[in-house]
């Protein structure tokens, strides 16, 4: 017999499984019994606890989900993969569990080597415009955390990702808590795994390698071109390229491809220290003994435009991710601990047509202004940076409170890089933050800009059916740069379902 219940734990007693196991059989009006944890998740909205929905079983264990079987593919039928990002990554691990050999082209490095191109970029503001935050192995989301929280359930199955993480090294506490993280310290040896799996099972990747050109005949793809010089037949390409390849976009739309304008999201990154948002979220500092580092979820809205949080950063840094010389681009990350001293999160709001216009690249020519005016403030990748309670205020910041971003801030009326729409909106957003988060609207909190690739500005066509390009068979746009998803995990699920795709389309 199962049975599912819900009970809440004290903090301190999040990993005493002896008594979380007593109080959901009391709780169950059971004598005895396994237990098995299905989920856990903090609610700190009165006193801090973990609730838990825990299966208490009084008979036989069910049988476990059978474990993933990749297949040898060197002699299966290819499919290419542009881009080793978790789009491509997943996409790849789909086709050796379906028998067809994946081949990758990554136009980066390998992440080992990756690391010490990232090293460079923070210690000497060296940027190599293939090997940095956004380009390589394991794609933007390898130093952003390795956040895996998705609400994209219709995609697939979260859990089928999660067990393939696992299976290549994360920890097996992704499985049950409710915003489950890896890590920018631990996600390179899981990419490594993964890697190893690949090859193993007669896949290959190619770095350094980047699709220039595309040949379509009849609108069927028949050819791609490596690097402007090998051109390799090919009838099947799976697209996930990442939110940041605007030169794959340009290649595409010079072919005759056709590619579509969407809106995103441009804003700030808001950095406080951790222990402020522990004290807001838990009521005290330091946080109670068995707590994680607090985060937090938010939204606003100003004149029908959304204010929000996206990929909050507990314990982290702000890092640069600019792809390109004379662009500046922020981003967030976490260590698996969560264990810097400070916090932040991009505050974003949402741009579109209305501001931009209706080109295919208006969009993107949007972005790619801002990132530029942003670096011409200091022509480094310092960050033009103002107190936030300044930038509510209209005010100049004389000081700026220390900053976790390595290549420094600078102090800079923010309102002077952003359209007013954009300011009026973020400073709408964070009047309606504090009053939900007393004391988040402070003047030790600094903001740091711009954070502009929160999702891609273009969008790929694909037949809902096939998913495949409606005049180029045989091409599969897939993950963030597609514009069909939005973090690590929607990311995975949409290139397992343009696997299963590509697969139907080959066979």
């Amino acid at each position: 017999m199962e049975k599912v219940i819900d009970i809440t734990v004290a903090p301190e007693r999040i990993n005493d499984y002896g008594y979380i196991k007593k109080i959901a059989l009391e709780k169950a009006g059971l004598p005895n019994g396994r237990i098995k944890i299905l989920k856990r998740s903090v609610d700190a909205r009165h006193k801090p606890v973990y609730r838990i929905k825990a299966a208490i079983y009084t008979g036989k264990l069910p049988e476990p989900e059978p474990p993933a079987v990749f297949k040898n593919t060197e002699d299966a039928k290819p499919v290419f993969i542009a881009g080793a990002g978790p789009a491509g990554l997943f996409a790849a691990l789909q086709l050796l569990i379906l028998g067809v050999k994946p081949v990758i082209f990554e136009r980066g490095k390998d992440v080992d080597s990756r690391k010490k191109d990232i090293k460079d970029l923070e210690l000497s503001n060296s940027l190599k415009a293939d090997s940095n935050y956004c380009f390589g192995e394991g794609g933007a989301g390898a130093f952003s955390d390795g956040k895996l929280y998705t609400r994209a359930v219709k995609r697939g199955s979260p859990r089928q990702v999660l067990d393939l993480l696992v299976k290549h090294g994360a920890s097996p506490e992704i499985l049950i808590d409710s915003r489950p993280h890896i890590g920018s310290d631990a996600l390179p040896e899981v990419i490594k795994s993964i890697r190893k799996t690949i090859i193993g099972h007669g896949g290959e990747i190619n770095f350094n390698s980047y699709i220039s050109s595309l040949t379509v005949k009849e609108e069927k793809l028949v050819s791609v071109t490596i690097n402007e010089k090998e051109k390799i037949p090919c009838s099947a390409l799976i697209l996930a390229t990442g939110h940041s390849a605007a030169s794959t976009y340009r290649m595409l739309h010079n072919q005759g491809i056709t590619l579509e304008s969407k809106p995103f999201a441009v804003g700030v990154r808001v950095e406080h220290r951790q222990q402020v948002i522990d004290s807001i979220q838990y009521g005290s500092s330091p946080r109670p003994e068995g707590l994680p580092p607090a985060s937090y979820v938010l939204k606003s809205s100003f004149k029908g435009r959304g204010v929000y949080s996206f990929c909050m950063c507990p314990g982290g840094m702000i890092i640069p991710s600019s792809t390109s010389e004379r662009e500046l681009v922020l981003n967030g990350m976490s260590p698996s601990g969560r264990n810097l001293p400070f916090a932040n999160a991009a505050i974003v709001t949402q741009v579109s047509a209305e501001d931009f216009g209706n080109g295919v690249f208006a969009g993107l020519e949007f972005r790619e202004k801002l990132e530029s005016d942003a670096f011409n403030i200091t022509e480094s990748l310092t960050a033009p940076a103002q107190r936030l309670a300044d930038f509510v205020n209209g005010k100049k910041s004389e000081t700026l409170p220390e900053s976790s971003y390595p290549p420094g801030i600078t102090s800079f009326p923010l309102a002077e890089l952003f359209p007013g729409y954009v300011t009026q909106a973020l400073i709408k957003g964070f009047k309606d933050f504090s009053s939900k988060m007393k004391g988040f609207l402070t003047q030790e909190a600094v903001l740091l800009a711009p954070e502009t690739r929160t999702s891609s500005p273009v969008r790929i066509p694909r037949n809902k059916t096939t998913l495949m390009h409606p005049v180029a068979e045989g091409l599969f746009p897939c993950g963030e740069g597609a514009g069909y998803s939005g973090g690590i995990l929607s990311s995975a699920l949409d290139g397992i379902k343009c696997a299963l795709a590509a697969q139907a389309f080959i066979q």
